[in-house]
């Protein structure tokens, strides 16, 4: 049975018509984005401090200090984010210097990542262009044809704990250290450059609180943000009813408003995850700062039409493993048993 959870072409709101809503929301403003410096790395900073102070009580406060810390960090990395789209400042130049300056905070080259993310927005949803910004995926016949090494693999890297304990580590910690095959000179230098600030501002705060307390500190808010950053990333398109189409029938407004989720989080976590949550908006248009997303979701009824996904909701993501492409739909790995109990019969 085929689970055809996409509208048709029909259906789909006139590009003429979206673009015009959302261009009222893609201007920056300089005061918001200020605002959210200073309500985000002010207490980051002042937490890093207290966390410090801590170590002086009990390394468990102090580590409790860095989690909430760490939430904070995912907040940076949003504004990060937002600069590397050009939509957090008006001036290019401003939404660079302070793009640098996040991404020495998360560990995340300014540039390099830039141009990864911008393949990611122009491929979402499309199977084949899969394998730049995103999680890997194959569709149930592709896991059918591999060898045995690449599903074993595949199955390891889809791994839960591997997927969003690990992999985000990995990710923040060491890959980033090195640029991707395909980076021009700027982005190859954009992650060297990174490479020598981080080492310097871990030079600077190791000397100030000491080796060991930094690298606890550091690795424990690094820890934080990368694992609830990589599971936002991971439910913005890996959802039920998610989309994923070939070639010519491969859309970009549907995959933005059916193949990116509205994942509507309560309201503190919104505030902390920089309304990333209104992802389908924000794939309408990377123009649009965080800080306009909500408003110009509500601004119009075709795009609340969107089915929002909660937090409870979201948790049945963790099942997802391969995309079923005659059925259109992301199943697990119980999925491959059952086809070889039929083909058994």
């Amino acid at each position: 049975m085929k689970h055809d959870v996409h509208p048709s072409a029909a259906e789909q709101p006139d590009v003429a018509v979206w673009k015009e809503i959302v261009v009222q929301y893609q201007k920056p403003s300089t005061a918001r984005a200020l605002g959210q410096i200073a309500n985000t790395l002010v207490p980051y900073a002042l937490l890093w401090y207290l966390a410090y102070l801590a170590l002086a009580v009990s390394w468990w406060l102090s580590i409790g200090l860095a989690m909430l810390a760490g939430a904070f960090l995912i907040r940076i990395f949003i504004i990060f984010h937002d600069c590397g789209h050009g939509s957090f400042f008006k001036s290019r130049t401003a939404n660079d210097v302070v793009g640098f300056i996040a991404g020495v905070l998360t560990f995340t080259p300014y540039y390099h990542w830039r141009w990864e993310h911008s393949v990611h927005h122009a491929t979402t949803g499309h199977l084949d262009k899969r394998g730049t910004g995103d999680v890997w995926t194959m569709t149930v016949q592709e896991y059918l044809e591999s060898s045995r090494w690449k599903r074993f693999a595949y199955r390891l890297a889809r791994n839960p704990f591997i997927l969003f304990v690990i992999a985000p580590l990995y990710l923040f910690v060491i890959e980033q250290r090195f640029p991707s095959k395909g980076a021009s000179k700027r982005e190859r230098m954009s992650v060297h450059w990174m490479n020598l600030a981080i080492v310097g501002m871990a030079a600077v705060l190791s000397a100030i609180f000491g080796l060991k307390a930094y690298l606890v500190l550091q690795l424990t808010m690094i820890a934080v943000a990368s694992m609830s950053g990589v599971w936002l990333f991971y439910v913005q398109h890996q959802f039920e009813g998610a989309y994923w189409e070939r070639g010519d029938k491969w859309d970009y407004t549907t995959a933005a408003l059916q193949g990116s989720s509205f994942y509507k989080l309560p309201r503190i976590l919104q505030w902390f995850s920089g309304n990333i949550g209104y992802h389908h908006i924000h794939h309408l248009s990377s123009r649009i700062p965080n800080y306009n997303l909500e408003a110009c979701h509500n601004a119009h009824p075709l795009f609340q039409k969107v089915k929002p996904i909660t937090l409870g909701s979201s948790l049945k993501s963790f099942r997802f493993r391969l995309w079923d492409e005659p059925n259109r739909r992301l199943v697990g790995f119980r999925h491959i048993r059952g086809l070889k109990r039929k083909t058994q019969r």
